[in-house]
């Protein structure tokens, strides 16, 4: 049920777009920004298959979850094996590198170069973060098996067969709908959505009072329960973006299902005292970009040089 109104809202947002640039009426594309709300849910239903938490069946959650890698430009097999490393690592800052957002300490960033120190800058900008980054990441990275190359010929399988079936469902479209029709609507729709889809995973772990912690200090639970936040949306984005919000939970117990986070939340309303952030409060979290052993918190550029 969740996947069939998924789907057949996007699909139904997506035609309406389309119809909306065959006679003209430029104002319709403003339903690209819906139909990538239901793009990043769709994502959000292919990130609980790799889990193998949306169905009770491990052959549905993979096969569903391929197919749905081709709309969400997200090689299945290749993402789920970096979430797992995300999963297993998260908050561990000898474990640093593969499916998160680079977080170097204040140590780290004042033993930069300058030429080294700019480039972070750069990358934590939010312009670059949240403006190039899903073009980078959903149009350039994830064509290749990046960070994987030398694992086996599983995620190379994944990535190209992905590409392959993205090629021949843009091709046919194109055919169907002409080619400048397709790209007006669909560009816009998988862009929106990729800006979503980093900016949760921005606030999700890169809000000010996150856990991180040293390999030997380093324990799942605590990492799990206060390295995620709880993003406290409104009921209609929560579940547009799948109640992965409820992060921590989420980081906890991976095997819940998206559908029944809500669930862990009414029965155990402790949690929504943990790592709470309202829509407000996130929007504070860009400006944090260095880990502070000290304080054991996020910090800003302009907070660590005022320290130094």
């Amino acid at each position: 049920m969740e996947l069939a109104i998924t789907i057949s809202a996007f699909c139904a947002l997506w035609a309406l777009c389309w119809v909306s640039v065959y006679y003209s009426f430029w104002p319709g594309l403003l339903l690209t920004i819906p139909a990538a709300g239901f793009l990043l849910r769709l994502f959000m239903i292919q990130h609980d298959c790799g889990h193998g938490s949306f169905f009770a069946h491990r052959k549905s959650d993979d096969w569903t979850g391929r197919i749905i890698g081709v709309l969400t430009l997200t090689p299945y097999a290749y993402w789920r094996r970096a979430h797992a490393v995300h999963h297993a690592t998260a908050g561990n800052l000898d474990e640093r590198g593969l499916g998160d957002i680079s977080t170097l300490t204040v140590a780290e960033y004042e033993a930069l170069s300058g030429w080294d120190k700019l480039l972070y800058r750069l990358y934590r900008n939010p312009v670059v973060m949240f403006g190039l980054g899903p073009i980078w990441v959903f149009g350039l990275k994830q064509r290749v098996p990046a960070g994987m190359m030398n694992e086996g010929k599983d995620p190379w399988i994944s990535t190209m067969a992905t590409n392959v079936a993205i090629a021949v469902m843009s091709g046919i479209m194109m055919y169907l709908v002409g080619v400048v029709p397709f790209l007006l609507v669909h560009v816009p729709i998988v862009f929106f959505a990729g800006v979503a889809g980093i900016w949760l995973f921005y606030v999700q772990h890169q809000f000010e009072d996150t856990h991180w912690s040293n390999g030997p200090e380093w324990e799942f639970r605590e990492a799990a329960l206060h390295g995620a936040s709880y993003y406290d949306l409104p009921p209609l984005l929560n579940w547009l973006t799948g109640y992965i919000g409820v992060h921590h939970v989420h980081h906890l117990a991976s095997k819940i299902p998206c559908y029944r986070l809500p669930e862990v939340l009414r029965d155990f309303p402790e949690f929504k005292d943990i790592g709470r952030i309202t829509i407000a409060e996130s929007l504070g979290c860009v400006k944090l970009s260095l880990w502070d052993e000290n304080k054991r918190r996020l910090v800003s550029f302009r907070e660590a040089a005022a320290k130094a």
